[in-house]
């Protein structure tokens, strides 16, 4: 039904399927698109995963962003920027998706423009990273990726959805407090940045200055959100999400932290891939509430 590029399905995304509910059927498979997209200013190609519900829509979207592997030649190696199980979940709705590779990442390339200088010595945080310049530089993308969609016919201009995990999860945030025309809300999985969870399990690098970075999104954003965390989230702990969080709701908009409980047998920051049960029925009375699949 697609054409398939670079395609792979391992345990754990035949896992989502099993424990969020799907039926056991053939996947269906990405288109992958080279966009050439304004990202600063600039012309940039994008390589960019679709997925596209069958007819010709137009169809409600998922913008997707992914997350950041701390070490360079695991950037470049990123192939599947929103898992296969996660957009056949969307799918199953009659939801179409866009998951574009940022640039610094896969086969898009170019310079690492999301480096928060969250370093490391041992296992201390060194340096004064900066969340909020990373992650209005990672936002351009999505931007830039919400753009090309309203020029597609194929494209519902007034129901679109946000969605990112851990970097991309914060990325989805910043995208949000820009309250762009035609999306209906954004989800958050497990978003954050800085953490080093081989040296520093649970505790990321100065969380204090992503706290004052959701602050100020949260000043800004006005559509409903859905932030989604582990308990045993070894990139950021516990504690740390639910401070975001009540930083973000601060501003006064419609906000909903949702910390499960451990995703057992694995690290909670995979609880996109692991923890279907968990999430599953928040985020479906999340896409009711926002009227994402309303004619």
């Amino acid at each position: 039904m697609r054409c398939l590029i670079r395609w792979m399905v391992g345990a754990g995304l035949l896992a989502l399927a099993c424990v969020a509910g799907a039926q056991p059927a053939p996947r269906v498979q990405p288109d992958v698109a080279r966009l050439t997209l304004n990202i600063g200013g600039k012309p940039t190609e994008v390589v960019t995963h679709l997925y596209k519900p069958a007819g010709d829509g137009p169809f409600p979207l998922v913008i997707f962003s992914h997350g950041r592997a701390g070490a360079r030649i695991d950037r470049v190696k990123l192939q599947y920027p929103v898992a296969v199980g996660h957009a056949n979940y969307w799918l199953n709705k009659g939801v179409a998706v866009m998951a574009p590779v940022r640039p610094g990442y896969g086969d898009t390339g170019g310079t690492d423009r999301e480096d928060s200088h969250a370093n490391w010595s041992g296992n201390l945080c060194t340096g004064n990273p900066d969340f909020t310049t990373s992650a209005g530089n990672a936002r351009e993308t999505v931007v830039a990726a919400y753009q090309w969609a309203l020029q597609q016919p194929w494209v519902r201009k007034d129901r679109i959805l946000l969605e990112g995990q851990s970097v991309g999860g914060m990325t989805t945030v910043a995208t949000g407090a820009l309250n762009l025309p035609g999306v209906v809300g954004f989800v958050n999985f497990a978003g954050g940045s800085g953490g080093y969870p081989e040296v520093s399990p649970g505790k990321s690098c100065k969380p204090g200055n992503l706290t004052e970075t959701y602050r100020a999104y949260g000043q800004l954003a006005k559509e409903p959100s859905l932030w989604l965390y582990a308990e045993n989230d070894l990139y950021w702990g516990a504690e740390a999400p639910r401070q975001w969080h009540e930083a973000f709701k601060a501003g006064g908009s419609d906000t909903e932290l949702v910390q499960t409980g451990p995703v057992e047998g694995r690290d909670g920051h995979q609880l996109l891939i692991y923890g279907g049960k968990m999430w599953s029925g928040p985020l479906n009375a999340f896409v009711k509430k926002v009227g994402l699949l309303s004619p």
